[in-house]
């Protein structure tokens, strides 16, 4: 049985699967926090791909409902790439184009060359297929949800590896984003190699104004 919310989110999909294209989603998560990478993925679903009942952008979903999901796009998914920049690449490039290069890399690690990619209002320039930036898609398209939850799952397991290198800072908690304990961390321990010196600099400011 399809679920009801399927069709709507495949439209997108549907525009170019009717012409044989091979269409992936793609999105990032991390582009906020103060400490760890930002990545991406990407996903392609095959036109008969049974339902995911439940898919719908990471924001909007609890951690529970993002394993569970996670665990079902790794089954039926016909491909999945993942791609990621660290905080050194992140100070060099900045977030904007380092987020970018994480959905590049994502699609490079598809090991499928898709015809068409869409993405969450990212425009992709100068890349080597036709790309869709929809505003709004991981709400809008499976395939974008389905890169969101799984560049969301993927980026907090790291952030909960790297707990155990860093345990004064719990990322496993905040996931690196700018919560009240890790400003108290960072202010007590300094910064650690896996933070973000720009992004640091510019709270600071915003903190003093």
């Amino acid at each position: 049985m399809i679920h009801p919310t399927w069709p709507s989110l495949t439209m997108f999909e549907q525009l170019y699967w009717c012409q044989g294209l091979i269409v992936a989603g793609t999105d990032e998560v991390g582009r906020g926090p103060l400490a760890g990478p930002v990545v991406a993925a990407a996903v392609i679903f095959d036109p008969e791909t049974p339902a995911l009942e439940g898919l719908d952008d990471s924001k909007r979903l609890s951690q529970r409902q993002r394993e569970s999901l996670y665990v079902l796009i790794q089954q039926r998914a016909q491909a999945i790439g993942v791609g990621a920049c660290g905080p050194r690449t992140i100070e060099r490039l900045n977030i904007y184009q380092a987020a970018r290069l994480a959905m590049r890399r994502a699609i490079q690690n598809l090991g499928i060359m898709p015809d068409v990619v869409l993405t969450d209002a990212m425009p992709l320039p100068d890349a080597p297929h036709y790309t869709v930036s929809l505003v709004h898609g991981d709400s809008r398209s499976a395939s974008i949800a389905a890169a969101s939850i799984v560049a969301k799952v993927v980026r907090d397991r790291y952030m909960d590896q790297l707990h155990e290198s860093f345990p004064q800072y719990h990322f496993d908690q905040h996931k690196g984003y700018a919560t009240r304990a890790h400003r108290e961390a960072l202010a007590r321990y300094g910064p650690s190699a896996a933070h973000r010196a720009t992004f640091l600099h510019d709270s600071e400011e915003v903190s003093a104004q």
